[in-house]
C-alpha cells in the first residue's frame, strides 16, 4: 500500500491556488485594505480630496454589493462572509478571480498530474470556489474579531465626549477619528449618515445586524432606548463598555480553559494520518499482507468514521456558549 504521489501535486496546486489569492489582493489594493493602518480608510478618502458624499456612497456600495449579488450561481456560498469581511473586490471581480484561478489550478493539474480531463476540470473549479471562500472567511474572522475587541475602547470614547458636552452625533465622529479601521470606517458611515437625517439607532441596527456581533446589537439598543424614553446616555453606555469588556474577558478565559482540549482533538484526527504517510515512506509494504484481506477494507471504513466522529465529538466539547 503506498501513496500516490499525485495526492500531494493536489494538495502544493490547491496550497499555491489559496496564496495566490492574497497576492492578487494585496497586488490590486496594496495598503489602502490594509486594517492595522494608522489612519483609517475613510479619512485617507477624504484626505484624497473625495467628497464626503461621495466616500459615503463609495463606502456603503462596498458594505452591500455582496449581499445584492446573492441570486449568482455559487456567488450565494460567498456573500454573507464576503460582506462581514468587507472584501473591496466587487462580486463580478470575485467570480473572475474564481475563474482565473480555475484556470490556473487547471493548468498545473495538466502539467503535474496524469488525471482524466473531467478529472482536471472538476477539480480545478472546486479548488478556485473553495480557495476564494477559505480566503474570504479568513478575511471575515480576522475583521470581525478586531471590531470587537475595539468596541469596548469604542464606547469608553463615545462615554468620555458625552461627559464633557458633545452630542452623540459628534462622539460618532470622533471616534471615527481617532480609532483605526475596521470599526472606525463604519462608526465613520453611520456619523455621516446621522449628519444627512438618518436614525443613528436605526443605522446602528443595521450595522449590528450585517455584521452579526452581539455586542453592537447591545450598543444599538442602549441608543435607541435613550431616544424614544430619554436616561443619561453617558452613564448607559459606560454600563456597557463594562459588560463588553467583561464578555471579551469571560470568551478569553473561555478559550484559555479550552485550549489544551482543542489541541488534543487536533492531534488526536491528525496524529493516524500523518502516522500513516509516515509508515508508507518507511516501509511502502508495511500493509502487503492485510491488504488482499476481506476485512481490510471494511477496517479502513470503521477507522474513517471513528475519525471523522472524532472531530466532532472534540468541537461539540469544546464549543462553550458564553
Amino acid at each position: 500500500m503506498s501513496i500516490n504521489p499525485e495526492l500531494i501535486v493536489y494538495g502544493l496546486i490547491f496550497v499555491g491556488v489559496l496564496l495566490l489569492v492574497e497576492g492578487i489582493y494585496l497586488t490590486v489594493f496594496g495598503k489602502s485594505i490594509s486594517l492595522n493602518s494608522k489612519v483609517n480608510r475613510r479619512l485617507e478618502m477624504l484626505e484624497k480630496g473625495g467628497a464626503r458624499e461621495q466616500v459615503l456612497e463609495q463606502l456603503r456600495k462596498e458594505m452591500s454589493q455582496h449581499m445584492k449579488s446573492r441570486s449568482i450561481p455559487l456567488y450565494s456560498l460567498l456573500a454573507e462572509k464576503a460582506q462581514k469581511a468587507n472584501i473591496a473586490f466587487n462580486p463580478t471581480q470575485l467570480i473572475m478571480i474564481m475563474g482565473v484561478l480555475a484556470t490556473v489550478a487547471f493548468f498545473c493539474l495538466t502539467m503535474g498530474t496524469g488525471a482524466s480531463l473531467p478529472i482536471r476540470l472538476g477539480l480545478s473549479i472546486v479548488m478556485g470556489v473553495s480557495a476564494v471562500y477559505i480566503w474570504i472567511n479568513n478575511k471575515a474572522k480576522k475583521r470581525l474579531s478586531m471590531i470587537e475587541e475595539q468596541l469596548p475602547d469604542a464606547v469608553e470614547l463615545m462615554v468620555r465626549s458625552l461627559r464633557v458636552g458633545h452630542p452623540f452625533s459628534s462622539a460618532l465622529a470622533i471616534v471615527a477619528k481617532e480609532i483605526p479601521d475596521p470599526l472606525a470606517s463604519e462608526m465613520g458611515v453611520i456619523s455621516d449618515e446621522s449628519a444627512y437625517g438618518r436614525d443613528v439607532g436605526e443605522a446602528l441596527k443595521d450595522m449590528a445586524e450585517r455584521m452579526d456581533i452581539q455586542d453592537m446589537r447591545f450598543l444599538a439598543v442602549a441608543v435607541t432606548i435613550q431616544q424614544t424614553s430619554g436616561g443619561n446616555l453617558a452613564e448607559i453606555l459606560d454600563g456597557l463598555a463594562k459588560v463588553i469588556r467583561s464578555r471579551f474577558k469571560l470568551f478569553r478565559r473561555v478559550r484559555a480553559i479550552t485550549a489544551e482540549a482543542k489541541w488534543s482533538g487536533m492531534f488526536l484526527s491528525i496524529f493516524p494520518l500523518v502516522a500513516l504517510v509516515g509508515i508508507n515512506v518507511i516501509q511502502p509494504d508495511y500493509y502487503d499482507e492485510v491488504k488482499e484481506t476481506t476485512v481490510f477494507i471494511p477496517a479502513c471504513l470503521v477507522v474513517a468514521a471513528f475519525l471523522t466522529a472524532n472531530v466532532f465529538v472534540m468541537k461539540s466539547l469544546v464549543n462553550i456558549k458564553v
